[in-house]
């Protein structure tokens, strides 16, 4: 069974940090890319970052460049994002997905994914 695991929301003040997690399992991690979504009440459905699964490239949304850090861990079959400097228009549930890379390019919409994970709530207060 393919399971995402997104772990790590919470309530934290205007420039706190979070770190979420995203804990795979079920399907070959090691050939999929993992993108970060996030999605606010009334909104679509957006991609914050993404993290390639054989050279380690990153991508973020513009909103978040400078802010946020993707990392993964494949020993652990996790990835990270550091979210750092967060601001109340950051709040939202954030999902974690997987893809096959469908080439150099790391920016997915939600259509492209393949597997998602539950999501974490994340608020910040201003």
């Amino acid at each position: 069974e393919v399971q995402l695991v997104a772990s790590g929301g919470g309530l934290v003040q205007n420039g706190g940090s979070l770190r979420l997690s995203c804990a795979a399992s079920g399907f070959s991690f090691n050939d999929y890319a993992i993108g970060w979504f996030r999605q606010a009440p009334g909104q679509e459905r957006e991609g914050v970052s993404t993290i390639n699964n054989s050279d380690g490239r990153t991508y973020y949304v513009d909103s978040v460049k400078g802010r946020f850090i993707t990392s993964r861990d494949s020993a652990k079959n996790t990835v990270y994002l550091q979210m750092n400097s967060l601001q109340p228009e950051d709040t939202a549930i954030y999902y974690c997905a997987a893809v096959l890379p469908l080439g150099w390019g790391l920016r997915y919409s939600a259509r492209d994914m393949d597997y998602w994970g539950q999501g974490t709530q994340v608020t910040v207060s201003s």
